[in-house]
Parts: C-alpha cells; structure tokens; sequence
C-alpha cells in the first residue's frame, strides 16, 4: 500500500475492517476525458459529500493538467468513508483522522503503473467548506497522477510542496507570511497540529517561490529530477535547474517571503 496524506482532521483511530458500498457507484467525466468512480460506503453524510466532490472534481483535475501535463491514470477513483473503520479498511496503513488519502495496492515504477489507486475522504470530510475541499482534491489528485513518477523516499517537501502548489490559491497581498528559517525535513510531516500544517506551509512557499522565480515549468521539472524513480539528490537538481547554489536559493526564499508579491 502506497498512500500520500493531505490534511489532518482530528485524532482518533479504529481497528480495520470491511464495509460494503451504501449504493452503487456513480461515474462522471472530466479534464482530458477522464472517467471519475465515486463510491459510497456510508449514508447521508458521503452521499452528500460526493455530490460536492462532483461538482468540485472537474476544476481539481483542470488545475493538475494544466501543471502536470495530462499522460496520467485514465481513470480515477473517489471513495467516501462514513466512520474511522470504513477508512482504516479503505485505506490501509493511513494515519486516522485525515480528511484524505491518495493510495495504491502496488505501484510499477519501472512500468509506470500503478494498481488500485483511489482517493479515499475521511469520516469528517463532509465538514470541510467548499473551498477546504477544492484544496484538498486537487492536492490529492496531483498525488495520483504523479504516483508513476514518484519515488518512494523522494523528499516529502517537494511532494507535499508542489501538491499544495498545485491545489492552494495564492494569498492576498495583505496577507501576513511568516519568513521560513529553512525547509521541512520529512519528520515534520508526521508531527501533529500545528507543527503540520506548518510544514505544509513552508513546503508550499518554497514551491510558489520557485515557479514565481523560475517559472512553473522549472518546478514541475524539479519535480521529476528530484522526486522521480530516478532521482537525483534535491541539492543537485536544484543546481542544474536554477543555476543557485541551495544556501542561496534558501536565503531568496527569506526575502522574497518578507517583500511584497
């Protein structure tokens, strides 16, 4: 089991176990005609959710093919999870209490392909606002279509960095940044509120001040070179690509998220 976490919700956790699908499930078409699955394993509450995520999954998948490029899985699947155990059996190995998970059964790297992927929301997704949940879809769905293309021990910075990229707006000009001391490490990733969404942060401004720097194509091809089956190490790409040294690019990392935008 593969798994590429989003955003923590709360807490708990429950032993796995099987739950069989509230209704059968629904198909729509998006992006590059690509076939959405949506499957139920609760009630009102997922039923509900997965309209949202209908309506939302068209935008979320626009916005990775427009950075991603579109040779990616075809087909994509949404499970809705109604409590901590239909999530623990449909997401095996997740952290509880996220409000998503992009997952695979096994993934070919040499192949390029990855079996059993879906995007699995959490028990309280459904609280998420409109805007919470177009962030998070389109954050996991960059996790699934760069499954193929993502190393398992690739630096959790430029993975969760680039899928916040991709999902999270730009903030307003008068929104207060924080000046980051330096990149997260990949335990910072695993640690609990708020130390985790302040990693997500620093992650995210490191990518955005990237592609405002170098562009979104010299991210994206960080990406590959520092993330992929291949990779090299992330010093060495960053070099290649930007014509920095790190320790430098890091220092323009601090004063560009203390000016203006």
């Amino acid at each position: 089991m593969v798994a590429a976490a989003a955003v923590l919700l709360r807490p708990d956790a429950s032993a796995p176990s099987s739950a069989p699908p509230s209704a059968a499930p629904a198909e729509l078409i998006v992006g590059d005609g690509r076939t959405v699955t949506l499957l139920s394993l609760g009630g009102d509450d997922t039923d509900a959710l997965l309209d949202r995520v209908a309506a939302e999954l068209g935008e979320a998948t626009a916005r990775v093919e427009d950075f991603w490029g579109t040779d990616w899985n075809r087909e994509i699947t949404v499970v809705a999870t109604d409590s901590p155990t239909q999530f623990a059996a449909a997401a095996p190995g997740a952290p509880a209490g996220m409000a998503a998970v992009a997952v695979a059964d096994d993934v070919d790297l040499d192949r390029r392909v990855a079996t059993g992927q879906r995007i699995v929301l959490g028990p309280d997704a459904h609280r998420m606002s409109d805007a919470a949940l177009r962030i998070v879809l389109a954050h996991e769905l960059f996790h699934y279509a760069a499954r193929t293309d993502t190393a398992a021990d690739a630096p959790r910075w430029l993975t969760e960095g680039v899928a916040d990229y991709v999902a999270r707006p730009a903030p307003s000009a008068t929104t207060p940044s924080p000046v980051p001391s330096a990149l997260p490490a990949d335990a910072d990733f695993d640690r609990p509120e708020p130390e985790l969404s302040r990693a997500y942060d620093r992650a995210w401004m490191f990518a955005r001040f990237l592609a405002d720097r170098h562009g979104p194509a010299a991210l994206r091809e960080l990406y590959r070179r520092a993330a992929g089956p291949d990779r090299v190490p992330a010093e060495d790409a960053l070099r290649e690509i930007t014509g920095a040294e790190p320790a430098a690019l890091l220092q323009q990392w601090r004063q560009w998220s203390a000016g203006p935008r």
